[in-house]
């Protein structure tokens, strides 16, 4: 088996895994920092993407479905204004800057802040190689110090033929991944909402009947979900079932939004333990299983509407839960627990979509044999500095940052869109520092 090199020798400063928002906004933070600072000055960074091309959600962009943050928290207007990878330079540029104002919002389509992130990462497409998907990383010992990491990455078109990086530092930003309850068992039929859009056209296209389809779930993307399918399928009855006794309204009031605030970071990140679990229970209604109150009130109405009309296809159970689902060739029979009676009743189905939110992918399999140089505190989650950095063992002269995955540390904005911008510029600025102590050591200074 034969591998290559990015360049013989070459050792980069900067290697992420994963290319979402998160990592994009750190590529044009260092693509901008390069262009201020001469050449030997320069970080060497590359970016690993497992996807063809980029892609944030693609399955739920709906297209009346509205971005649930401000456009300003976009890839870098809270770092700097003045960056011309803006929203409103990206609006400037499509020619809809005049048009955004007049619609006197502060929300965006998805589907038009997505287009507004392809628009940036073409721009930094130079630092980023997509269809790789990393299949290992480990670390490199010299003098007894490990002084960098090798990643392995393969074309998944083309598995045989791996290539092999160096780089100094790791920035991990892989995302999340659906979660699904026990047991669950995907087919055609059976779905996570991170799949809506291919699938529901899958089903158009084909003209395959839908008579009746189950959503579970009690947040945004359940809400969304159950709209959409009603909307897409206007024969079927649409069952969303939930253990609530109803959607919860999404707390965006000005003081609560005060929690994703840069400044918040700060006070989250030196509370004690007890303080941080308090303040992220006390504002999980901020995120967390929390619907748009325009969305719930329009569902609503369509309940009361098709009510008067005498044809109930968008069906609210309650304080319900699915406890089995029996799958055949033509259907799904899924047992719905009512649970204040215990009184169970069998709903047949075509569809059942899963709507039930995503979790942080495994840290083990995020990081691979580096996991053990990876400091821990007596609760088994990863130490992690105000920088994004990870604390490593003694001897470990890289280092690894981490864009999401630290809410224990960094709190509730760890995976949101609300501090992107923020982090990117920190974990820069992290790295530049951390460069030039390592200079000035390596030159007898300091």
């Amino acid at each position: 088996m034969n591998t290559l090199q990015s360049g013989p020798g070459t050792i980069h400063d900067v290697l992420g895994i994963g290319f979402g928002p998160s990592n994009l906004a750190l590529a044009i933070a260092i693509q901008e920092y390069n262009a201020q600072v001469s050449e030997e000055d320069r970080l060497e960074a590359t970016f690993l993407e497992k996807q063809p091309r980029f892609g944030w959600h693609r399955g739920m962009l709906i297209d009346d479905a509205t971005m649930q943050v401000s456009f300003l928290k976009d890839l870098v207007t809270m770092r700097d204004p003045t960056s011309d990878f803006s929203f409103l330079c990206y609006l400037r540029e499509r020619e809809r800057l005049v048009d955004f104002l007049n619609q006197k919002t502060l929300f965006p389509l998805r589907i038009e802040f997505h287009d507004y992130f392809e628009w940036a990462a073409a721009r930094v497409s130079g630092l980023v190689e997509y269809a790789t998907e990393v299949v290992s990383v480990k670390p490199v010992t010299e003098d007894g110090e490990v002084r960098w990491f090798e990643v392995t990455g393969r074309n998944p078109a083309d598995p045989q033929q791996p290539v092999v990086r160096r780089a100094r530092n790791l920035v991990i930003a892989t995302g999340m991944e659906p979660h699904l309850p026990p047991g669950t068992v995907l087919s055609d039929r059976v779905w996570h909402n991170s799949e809506l859009m291919p699938r529901v056209a899958q089903l158009v296209g084909e003209g395959t009947p839908v008579r009746r389809a189950v959503v579970l779930g009690a947040g945004q993307s359940a809400a969304e979900a159950v709209d959409y399918l009603h909307r897409s399928f206007p024969a079927a009855e649409i069952c969303s079932v939930f253990a609530k006794y109803g959607y919860t309204p999404a707390d965006d009031s000005p003081f609560a939004n005060r929690i994703f605030d840069p400044e918040a970071v700060d006070i989250y990140y030196q509370a004690p333990r007890d303080v941080k679990q308090a303040l992220f229970d006390y504002h999980r209604g901020t995120n967390y299983s929390v619907v748009d109150m325009d969305l719930i009130e329009a569902l609503s109405r369509t309940m009361y509407q098709e009510k008067v009309q005498g044809r109930e296809r968008l069906r609210m159970l309650n304080v319900s839960r699915i406890r089995e689902v029996e799958t055949s060739d033509d259907r799904l029979d899924i047992t719905v627990e009512y649970l204040p009676t215990g009184d169970r009743d069998v709903l047949t189905a075509d569809l059942l979509v899963h709507a039930t939110g995503y979790q942080p992918r495994d840290i083990g399999e995020r990081l691979g044999d580096i996991s053990k140089l990876c400091m821990r505190d007596d609760e088994d989650a990863l130490l992690v500095g105000r920088d994004h950095r990870v604390a490593t063992l003694p001897g470990v002269a890289s280092d690894i940052y981490l864009q999401g995955g630290t809410e224990h540390t960094h709190g509730i904005t760890s995976t949101l869109l609300s501090n992107t911008a923020v982090r990117a510029g920190e974990i820069r600025a992290s790295l530049v520092a951390r460069r030039m102590a390592r200079g000035r050591v390596a030159n007898g200074i300091g």
